[in-house]
């Protein structure tokens, strides 16, 4: 296998300790970094062309990507006004390489290594939680736990070195289906009445149920295009209307942009006693 090949198969970028592991020499790379075939980020990593630019500036600043960029880049949900930044995690011999970056300091959860350009798992959510506000930060948690499928109880044990964080830690429940509906969770949680998540209702789950019979649907970005999902949404809203419930349908635009209209909807809902049974509500 040739060099560039090797990096190929590593996406795109390499530490050359690991290259030398792999049988090429540091003549090797000199080598190729000569003729172009390569670039040299810093003293110790290779790239090519085509690398991803979030990596290599992790590697032009000694740093991990962490917080919102490793959120992007491990898929998790991110806020939608999030800036484009590369937040970095650092230690002290690190450098600024873009006017961009947002640098992390202090000391990591969880030491990678050298060879990584990517940070922890937990690093990263205890980056979002003195990043974020509490609501994004708790969306993202939330999208986390759900993709990299965390357990709950392991990350409560985690050695969180900011309260913000451990707050986190102790609120989040991993029932969250998006961050969309994290948010809306999150924003009704002080109201003081019941709020649950995923709740199985004639035969299938709803997003949130408010006390026991507002049930809220979150219609995402791209939530159910095809029309054979949307008339399975049709009917099971029609069933549940017929047991009693009522059902709001909310919208991504809506909680992102227009979060006073949700709830003044939802308020003229409880003021009509539409989260009580309906023999309660005489």
């Amino acid at each position: 296998m040739h060099l560039t090949e090797w990096i190929t198969s590593r996406g795109g970028i390499a530490h050359r300790a690991d290259a030398a592991e792999h049988g090429f020499s540091p003549h090797h790379v000199r080598a190729a970094i000569r003729c172009g075939a390569v670039r040299r980020v810093r003293a110790q990593w290779v790239a090519l062309d085509s690398a991803p630019t979030d990596l290599v500036t992790a590697a032009s600043a000694s740093g991990r990507l962490s917080c919102v960029s490793l959120a992007r880049r491990r898929g998790w949900w991110v806020p939608p006004d999030a800036a484009p930044a590369v937040h970095l995690q650092v230690g002290p011999n690190a450098r600024r390489v873009r006017d961009d970056t947002v640098l992390h300091w202090g000391e990591p959860l969880v030491d990678r290594g050298s060879r990584v350009l990517t940070a922890s798992v937990e690093d990263a959510l205890a980056h979002m939680a003195t990043c974020y506000s509490r609501e994004d930060a708790r969306a993202m948690w939330e999208s986390a736990i759900r993709v990299e499928s965390l357990d709950l109880e392991a990350l409560r044990l985690v050695r969180w070195r900011d309260p913000r964080a451990r707050a986190l830690a102790d609120e989040v429940d991993g029932k969250s289906d998006s961050g969309l509906e994290t948010i809306v969770v999150v924003r009704l949680s002080g109201w003081g009445l019941p709020v649950r998540q995923q709740v199985r209702l004639a035969g299938h789950r709803v997003d949130i149920v408010i006390g026991s019979h507002l049930v809220i649907q979150i219609d995402g970005f791209a939530h159910h295009s095809s029309a054979a999902q949307r008339t399975s949404d049709v009917a099971h809203d029609a069933e549940l209307r017929l047991r009693g419930y009522t059902v709001l349908r909310i919208t991504y635009a809506q909680i992102v942009h227009r979060w006073e209209e949700v709830e003044r909807i939802i308020v003229a809902a409880v003021a009509r006693g539409l989260h009580l049974a309906p023999s309660a509500r005489r």
